[in-house]
This record gives C-alpha cells, structure tokens and sequence, in this order.
C-alpha cells in the first residue's frame, strides 16, 4: 500500500511564478499581476481604477470628472457619438485586458462611498486549458450624495476570452461588454454665496438650493469585439505571413429626462436650458450603432520587423425617431457615416529599441487620415527613453452636427470641417527625474459654448475656431526617500497660445505625498501612511452641461488655488491591501472655496475606507 500510495505521488511539484500572471492589451503590451502595496497603487484606489492626476472628480462618486491636463485628451479620426462628459467610466474596447494565468485569479475591489451605497468591482479569470482563457467581470457602483438629486447607479461588465491552436497558427482574442450610466443631474447650486459664506445652517448640503431637482442622464451601451490572425506558413520561421482581422460591433443610447421644466432661484422662477416644446416631461434619446471592420496582410522577418498592410470599413447611424421642422430649420433625423481608409504600420523591436510608425487615409469622400509614430529606447533598467509624433485630420462627433432635444435652442444641424491636430511627445524616466513634454497644435477645434445672456441660463450650442491653439505641456515626477520615509512629486506646467479663451487649463497642477513605510508584527503587516496635497492654479474651467452630456467653454468664473489635503492609512496583510482615507480634511478650515466646475462644489470632509483582495495559488 505504501508504494502505491508512493506511486501516485507527484515526485516533484510544479511552482506558478508571478510572470505566469499575465494581462494583455489588444496592442500586445502586457502587464503581471501585482499584488505589492505603492504610493502608486494608493493613487488608482478608486472609481476609474487608474492614477487620475489630471483629472478633478465631482462631488459624488460616479458622476463625471473635469480635465486639468489636457494632454490626457485621447484622438480618434472616426467620428464617435460625442457625450464625452459621461464616457470616463465607459470601457473602450483598447480599455480591456485579455488574460492568460497559470492559476485561477479573483480579485474584488470595495470602497465606500459619499452616503448609502458602496462601489464594488469583481474579477475571475482561468486558463480551461494553456491555450483557452476565459474572464468574467462586473464593477458596481450606488452613491447618493450629499446634495439634492446627485445619485450615481452605474455597471459595467466584461466577458472576455483568449484562444491559440496547438500549433501556434491561429490566435484570437475576443470579449462582450454591457455597460450603464445613470446619474441624477442637479445642475449645480443656484446661489454660490450661500455655499462660501459657511453658515453652519448649510453644512447640510440637502439644504442649497440646486436647479434641477428631478433630471437624470443615462448612457448604455453594449459591443461584442474579436481580434485573431492566422499564420499562413506552417512553422514559424525567421519570415512569417499573417492574415488579421479585427470585428467591432457597439450600439449605445444616451437619454436625459427631466420632469419639471422650470426651476426655481429663491422666489424666482427660471427656465435653465431656455423655451422648451413641451411644459413637462422632458425626454430626450439618442441612438447611435457602429460596425468596425478591419484586414490585414503582415510580412514579419526576425530581423527587420513587422509589415502590416490593412484597409477597413467604419459604419455608423447616429439617429433620432424623427425629423424636426420649425422656424425655417430643419434638424434631420440620422446622421450616417460609411468610411473606407487603406494605410500600413511597421513594428520594431531588437534589443533595446522598439517602434512603431502607421499612417492610414480615408479612400472614400471623406476627409480622413491619420499619422503616429512611436519610438522607444530602453537603455537598460534605470533609463528609458519615447518619441512620439501624431499628425490627424478628425472627423468631427456627431453630437456636433446633429442633435434633437425638446428645449428649443439645443437643436441642431451642422456640418463642421475636420480638426486638424499635431502632437509631439517626448518622455524620459532617469534615476534623478522623470519628464515628459508635449506640444500640440490644434486647427479647426471645436467646442460647447455658452450663447445665453441670462446669467442664469445656458444655452449650450457647438462652435468651431478658426483660428490656431497651441498647447505646451512639461510634467516632471520624482521620488525622494530617506529611511523610511518619502515625498513623491508630480508637478505640470501647461500653458495655450491662442487669440480667444477657447482652451483653458491651469498653468500649474500639483500632487505631492509624504509618507511613512513598514513592516510591523514580525513582517506579517506592511504599513503605509502619510498626507497628499493636490493642488492647482486658478483657471477659467469649463463648465458641465447634463442635457448634452458635454462640458462647455465659460469666461466668467475662475476656480482653484486651493489645497486639498487628504490624510491615508494603508496596510497588506499577504495578498489583501487595506485602504483608509481622509479626503479633504482641510475642507473645514482653508474655507468654502473648493468647487469641481464653476457651480459644482468639489468634495467635502469624508472618511472612506475599501480593500483590494487577490485569490490565486
């Protein structure tokens, strides 16, 4: 029995290590699973799930965020459906990450929120096989708020699977997303005075008045998405031929509702957005299907790189349930897109260069192209270097050139000319500081202005400048340690060139953190803690508008100069991570002068706490 028992034992057992744990981009980046506790990971504790520097969240969570650095502004030369304002929590299809782990993984996320509900993300990916992997994802998010008609209810959930043939000829990565967006729009608060004057009576944020106390906004949108390739030759050699394709279909839906009409300032009544069709009931829908076709031919050699040659087909309806006819305009019911662009990319990589140019243009009437090279140089562990250049000629987003609501002034019919935008980028990471510098020039922008002559209206209408914006950015992030303690810096000047105040960013935005690392309780707890400033300079910032879902150009109120201290206490204890933070504990003493948009306060004194919990063997 013995030697039975001995036969059937494994002589030796096999150890996962942590590069068995990998996440893949649809562009072939890949990142490993990491279970470590950073002033990093502190900074992508939250909604989005990333490092947010950069961007300035709402006062409660899951509602939209402002841009401070307008570098982080991502280009595409097809025309989307617009509504950029509600897309920061909306997963692209470049957003998602296909796996391939040697063991099964969960990893679920928890954090509090502002007031009655909680914000919940939860991951499981397994290999069935080496070659077949499946994920199943769902993040949720409930969050009340703490001023009148603020609720955020939001889901996104992903399903994606990888799968390769014995051979190695055919790999296909495909997924299917559902995602919703509901928010309950208020407006902002009607008398600012009231907020700044710090009356205890208002510490209740339930009692400032807001312009809209029954309107919500909701996004939807689901896509199914597979990119593979098949390898033409049967073993691979040091000169390969590949067959790719790449299959897109979305459809999204945005709606804004809003039962009353007029609102209410003091003892006066208001109609915010202007006259309006109807008296009540308010509902406006927005349809919007695309199907994204893409096949290439690639030449590979071991020695010179990647050849890819590709043409594709972009299809889209952007579409209302009728045809609008008053005052002399007609504002159409469907804005159809059918696009065919034919261009080539050549990939790099040997050692420790790696590359990649690509260059497409449209072969149909439209006028469309699209230029970016890319050029990284990796001098070993302590230096790296980028270059980057991108040359666009942009489609304008269709909610630009077609948009039906039932307030009068928001219906329109356009056909604006291409942007045009150069970019140069540069970044370098040394052990004595990491830069990156961006300079961009900007024809033809276009932009949400404010065309209403009551201050307490806004009757948002699209525009195009003709005139050049040049922008200039320069951020600069460096980590000093001494013991156990340390400062992390991030500092970005930006600043435009420009004849009318069209793009507008503060000059200055700043996050420093000063911290304390150790491990305590015989190493069997890693403890982090310490105080973060966020900061920036005072700036005309754009404010938000909830019926177009778009955030629009204002020249009468500048916000910023004003710290924000948030104390944290963080803790791992093996693979779970434990996160406690003070957000803005200074609120209450550096005075009411904190907002988000022009009449949205930024947030208040909160205390939240949440977790991050990997499983795996």
């Amino acid at each position: 029995m013995r030697e039975l028992d001995k036969l059937k034992s494994p002589n030796e057992q096999k150890v996962a290590t942590m590069d068995m744990y990998r996440f893949i981009s649809i562009d072939r980046d890949t990142t490993y699973l990491d279970t470590t506790l950073t002033i990093q990971r502190d900074y992508s504790f939250n909604y989005l799930r990333k490092d947010i520097f950069g961007l300035l969240p709402f006062s409660n969570e899951g509602q939209t965020y402002n841009t401070l650095q307008y570098g982080l502004t991502e280009f595409s030369p097809y025309p989307q459906i617009g509504f950029t304002a509600k897309h920061f929590n909306f997963l692209e299809a470049n957003d998602i990450r296909y796996s391939s782990v040697a063991t099964p993984v969960t990893e679920l996320y928890f954090k509090s929120v502002m007031q009655k509900g909680q914000t919940l993300d939860a991951f499981f990916t397994l290999n069935i096989n080496p070659r077949l992997n499946l994920s199943i994802a769902y993040k949720g998010l409930r969050s009340e708020g703490k001023y009148i008609n603020q609720l955020s209810s939001t889901g996104n959930f992903r399903f994606t699977t990888t799968y390769n043939t014995k051979n190695e000829r055919y790999f296909a990565n495909a997924h299917f997303t559902y995602q919703d967006i509901l928010n309950e729009e208020n407006g902002g608060i009607t008398t600012i005075s009231d907020f700044e004057s710090e009356d205890p009576n208002y510490d209740n944020r339930q009692r400032l008045e807001v312009y809209l106390n029954d309107a919500e906004s909701f996004l939807k949108g689901k896509r199914f998405f597979v990119d593979h390739f098949f390898r033409v030759n049967s073993e691979k050699g040091d000169n390969n031929l590949y067959v790719t394709h790449q299959f897109n279909y979305e459809n999204k839906f945005f709606e804004y509702n809003q039962e009353t009409v007029p609102s209410t300032v003091g003892s006066t009544t208001v109609y915010r957005f202007g006259d309006s069709f109807v008296s009540s009931g308010i509902n406006d829908q927005t349809h919007y299907n695309k199907m994204y076709n893409k096949a290439g031919l690639v030449y590979e050699n071991t020695t010179l790189g990647k050849f890819q040659f590709f043409a594709d087909d972009f299809r889209s309806n952007y579409y209302y349930d009728k045809i609008l006819i008053f005052d002399d305009k007609t504002v159409p019911a469907s804005l159809t897109r059918n696009i065919n662009s034919a261009g080539g990319q050549y990939d790099y990589r040997k050692n420790k260069l790696n590359g990649k140019f690509l260059y497409s243009r449209s072969i149909t009437n439209q006028s469309l192209s699209n230029l970016d090279a890319k050029l990284n140089y990796d001098l070993n562990d302590a230096y790296q270097f980028s270059f980057g250049y991108q040359n666009m000629n942009k489609l304008p987003n269709d909610n630009y050139n077609l948009y039906q609501s039932s307030y009068v002034s928001y219906n329109w019919s356009n056909n604006f000319k291409n942007e045009k935008i150069n970019a140069i980028t540069a970044e370098a990471a040394t052990p004595w500081v990491g830069a990156s510098v961006q300079f961009m020039t900007l024809n033809d922008h276009l932009y949400f202005e404010n065309t209403a002559t009551d201050d307490s209206q806004q009757i948002v209408t699209p525009n195009q400048y003709s005139n050049t914006i040049n922008y200039v950015s320069l951020k600069l992030n460096k980590e000093i340690t001494f013991g156990r303690f340390a400062i992390d810096n991030t500092v970005l000047y930006q600043k435009t060139d420009q004849n009318d105040a069209i793009l507008n960013v503060p000059e200055i935005v700043t996050r420093n953190t000063i911290y304390y690392t150790n491990y305590l309780f015989k190493k069997a707890l890693f403890l982090q803690t310490g105080i973060t400033l966020n900061y920036f300079s005072k700036y005309l910032a754009n404010d938000y508008n909830p019926v177009i879902g778009e955030f629009f150009v204002q020249n009468e109120k500048e916000i910023g100069n004003y710290p924000n201290l948030d104390f944290f206490i963080n803790a791992k204890i093996q693979r779970t991570r434990i996160y406690l933070k003070a957000e803005h504990f200074n609120s209450s003493f550096t005075g009411n002068n904190f907002y988000s948009s022009p009449n949205s306060p930024y947030r208040d004194f909160t205390i939240r706490f949440g977790l991050i919990w990997n499983f795996f063997n």
